[in-house]
């Protein structure tokens, strides 16, 4: 029996999910065929919409199952009060790590846009080397940059160092950071705030990747004349169409585990 998806908002990246979606033999409504579907896939992030998702939510028939990205508690709330089961396909380890690649690109367009100097022999200072960080570092690597990478963990930065960086740990911002006119965070948490701010050059230039509040003091910032970036959502900035598709498989993928069946 044919499914039908609802496919909610009209962004660049949901209709790159509804036309991959349409690629795997479903029926995709928008937002007014909410009541006739079985499975709504709504937008991410799920944050400020949550009156409008409340009403398109209260349409779905009994059994909907509702897929969302980075979905904030009133969303939450709405789905519960309309019997509809939510599923966050953005805790979904491989679409994080799939998605660290139009994160990434998107960075290295940044620091090309932003920047007066080839990424090639420039030095490059980055925060944190999770998934994010990892695709970054080796992206700038591979286009002759050199990458430090300051992390917590000993093992991060041997790591990095066995991709050809230098490691250093995280207490040591202060002074390796007069060293660097670029940075890039990846880390979630506030690690540069004034103290470190105040020992980069003046205009040095951060690219901040870390969801909201990003780990970049950027009122200190502005204050001391640095470049600070808070560069979110690059996936569906920079490659909406990719970023779709991989929303797409991840929602597929969630659909043929809940019936039993492998993903090819």
């Amino acid at each position: 029996m044919e499914k039908i998806f609802c496919v909610v908002g009209r962004d660049a990246r949901q209709l790159a999910a509804a036309q991959a979606l349409r690629r795997e033999g479903y029926t995709v409504l928008g937002a007014e065929g909410a009541g006739r579907s079985d499975y709504i896939l709504l937008p991410m992030p799920l944050e400020a919409e949550a009156a409008d998702l409340a009403r398109i939510l209260r349409a779905a028939k009994p059994g909907t199952l509702a897929l969302g990205g980075r979905v904030s508690e009133p969303v939450r709330q709405a789905a519960g009060a309309a019997g509809v089961e939510l599923v966050d396909y953005f805790l979904r380890p491989e679409l994080a790590c799939l998605n660290a690649v139009p994160t990434a690109e998107g960075c290295l367009a940044l620091l090309m846009q932003l920047r007066s100097r080839t990424i090639w022999e420039s030095d490059f200072l980055i925060l944190g080397y999770g998934r994010i960080g990892r695709a970054v570092a080796r992206r700038l690597t591979l286009l002759g940059g050199r990458v430090t990478v300051a992390a917590r963990s000993a093992e991060q930065r041997a790591c990095a160092r066995a991709a050809g960086c230098h490691g250093v740990p995280l207490t040591a911002l202060k002074r390796v950071l007069p060293n660097f006119d670029a940075v890039v965070n990846t880390i979630p948490a506030p690690v540069l705030g004034r103290p470190q701010l105040e020992c980069l050059p003046r205009g040095a230039l951060i690219v901040d990747l870390a969801s909201r509040p990003g780990g970049t003091d950027f009122a200190a910032a502005r204050a001391l004349d640095l470049h600070a970036e808070h560069a979110l959502s690059l996936p569906a900035r920079c490659a909406p169409e990719t970023a779709g598709e991989l929303v797409a498989h991840t929602v597929v993928t969630i659909l043929q585990e809940r019936e039993g069946r492998t993903t090819p």
